[in-house]
């Protein structure tokens, strides 16, 4: 099998950083260029980074020296992955696209488009079909991929098995959200420590537009996004790592709280069905104990599953708690497992 050669755009953020330790052991993905910000451009990564993953920067990427986000230094890859901040990655993506790149992209922008598939892959890796026309209807050489915000990624994993399988009214979500979702710049020590912040700014209406085009069925070509009455408040909350959720599901006829914990154990998808690399044997497990999901007990380093404990069910409410590892699951293992699909497909 010939290896995919990608790139990594913002390679020395915490999600480029565990991009980086996640390609480094890819069995068929090579990453063979890192990119910065412009002081960074012809300095070793090594030199770069301020290494935050456990253990050390993998050999092979350490002595890369560091690339712009000029597409002509992107020409060779097969596909560009991005791990950019928001406010650069517009401008720079687009660029690469209309330049004739592939890029597969973690930043905010051009993910409620219509004809960018915006991925999570065992909900909707059909949605990767809107690829066929996408050029077309753009104007693009090249082609663009998103993945969803960190919290819509986990909440809409634990939420879609449920949703699929009972009859239900409003939802309301309540996040506790990990400090290392902001960034490595995004919340000082002092404003974390003993402290609670009860708004994350643009991050509710995130995880509710995103939720509805994430579960939403491709039709004529088009993804038709499933209307959802959701109520959503996000927290920030002194956790390093894993971002939380309390989801009420509102049903509108008696529920069996077995099936319901029987669905979520059972499901798979895609990727588990074709054993692809970074995917889950089970993308969601169940925790039976009163006090679990926990981010100290449960998540792994490299965790792709999104673990759901705390089943109740009273009153037509059924209520759950939903954790996942959000630089993984959230973020870089996403979209790693966004490029194992498109392989898979015959689309890279």
């Amino acid at each position: 099998m010939d290896k995919l050669k990608v790139s990594l755009l913002g390679a020395t953020g915490m999600v480029g950083q565990k991009m980086v330790r996640i390609l480094s052991k890819h069995p068929y993905i090579e990453l063979t260029k890192v990119s910065g910000s412009p002081p960074k451009v012809g300095k070793k990564y090594a030199e770069s980074v301020k290494w935050v993953e456990p253990g050390e920067i993998p050999e092979e990427v350490a002595e890369m020296r560091m690339s712009s986000t000029d597409p002509n230094d992107h020409k060779d890859s097969d596909f560009v992955l991005s791990a950019l901040p928001n406010e650069v990655a517009e401008e720079v993506e687009l660029k690469m696209v209309k330049e004739g790149l592939k890029v597969v992209s973690n930043a905010s922008p051009f993910r409620m488009d219509e004809d960018v598939p915006l991925i999570n892959p065992e909900l909707n890796w059909n949605h990767l079909e809107l690829l066929k026309h996408q050029g077309k209807r753009k104007g693009w050489k090249g082609l663009m991929v998103k993945n969803p915000n960190c919290t819509s990624a986990i909440m809409a994993m634990a939420m879609k098995p449920v949703l699929d399988a009972v009859e239900h009214g409003r939802i309301h979500v309540t996040t506790l959200q990990s400090v290392s979702g902001a960034g490595y710049s995004g919340l000082s020590f002092m404003a974390m420590v003993d402290n609670v912040i009860p708004y994350i700014k643009g991050e509710e209406d995130k995880v509710h537009r995103e939720s509805e085009k994430m579960l939403g069925t491709l039709e004529d070509g088009k993804v038709k996004r499933r209307s959802l009455d959701m109520e959503v408040t996000t927290v920030r909350v002194p956790v390093r790592v894993g971002h939380m959720g309390i989801i009420t599901v509102e049903t509108k006829a008696e529920v069996d709280i077995e099936e319901v914990k029987r669905t979520l154990r059972d499901f798979r998808s895609f990727p588990q069905h074709h054993n692809l690399p970074t995917a889950p044997k089970a993308p969601i497990i169940l925790r039976e104990e009163e006090d679990r999901p926990q981010p100290a007990k449960d998540l792994g380093v490299d965790d792709m599953a999104v673990y759901v404990g705390r089943i109740r069910y009273s009153g037509r409410a059924l209520r759950l708690i939903a954790l996942g590892n959000n630089l993984v699951r959230g973020a870089a293992g996403i979209t790693v497992l966004t490029l194992e699909v498109m392989r898979e497909m015959g689309l890279a």
